[in-house]
């Protein structure tokens, strides 16, 4: 006898045994006919616990579609995903919610973050959604701010902070509900080079303490801080496990 019970429940426990990330057989379309785009095309992809990955590729690609796949932003045509060892590819949109909230954390090219709250509000935020009470989620808020360097600026607002302590409070709100997976969209594109350098070290430096990483890049530089680059070329992956030092030697 088969019980939808269990299911649920993993929704947020999830599987340790399993990769954080195995899509099988990925596809994403769109239109149809003379129309249709395979924005991806039979991706399969396995990320282990604690790695930290670069997906890179041209314009087109299927990079960001990829993306949006990984981080549930959009469903696949046809395949499997599994985050934490859950099928998460025919889930609800309320299931999808909840998944996103607790095992998912993302940081983008511009911060969006809520201009008229201090920084300590703004990272808070995914904990309202995850109903953490009040006073853990300043405890947590705060110490998440500390964690990328900002344990001074907790009451200033995204308008008195530069673009690099912006980004800052973004990555504190990605981690602050402690995901299984932080998720990065080109993450330094708006930053200058001495910002970039600090946001990737905070990167590191996080994956350095057991926290798996994904991030989209089409700066060598940046896909060089990471452990191995994913390279997508008309959809599909052409190198799954890329030596990032190797991106200045191999053709595409």
């Amino acid at each position: 006898m088969t019980s939808t019970q269990p299911q649920a429940q993993s929704l947020t426990e999830g599987n340790p045994d399993q990769a954080i990330i195995r899509l099988e057989s990925i596809t994403k379309v769109y239109g149809a006919g003379e129309t249709e785009v395979r924005a991806l095309d039979g991706v399969d992809l396995v990320v282990n616990p604690g790695e930290y990955c670069s997906i890179m590729g041209a314009s087109g690609s299927g990079k960001s579609t990829m993306m949006n796949m990984i981080g549930c932003l959009d469903r696949p045509t046809s395949g499997q995903y599994f985050l934490d060892g859950v099928d998460v590819a025919q889930l609800s949109d309320t299931e999808l919610a909840l998944v996103r909230n607790r095992k998912l954390g993302f940081v983008f090219q511009q911060f969006h973050l809520l201009s008229q709250v201090s920084a300590l509000e703004n990272v808070m935020l995914p904990m309202v959604y995850a109903n953490v009470p009040v006073k853990e989620r300043r405890e947590r808020g705060k110490a998440a701010l500390e964690r990328v360097g900002l344990g001074d600026r907790i009451h200033n607002k995204p308008t008195q902070l530069s673009g690099g302590q912006q980004q800052r409070v973004a990555i504190a709100r990605a981690i602050v509900n402690e995901p299984v997976l932080l998720l990065a969209d080109e993450p330094t594109g708006a930053l200058d080079t001495k910002t970039t350098n600090e946001i990737l070290d905070i990167f590191s430096t996080l994956n350095a303490s057991g926290m798996t990483v994904v991030m989209v890049t089409h700066e060598p530089e940046v896909a060089r801080t990471t452990q191995r680059v994913v390279w997508f070329r008309d959809g599909q992956v052409v190198h799954a496990h890329l030596d990032p030092e190797e991106l200045h030697t191999t053709a595409f």
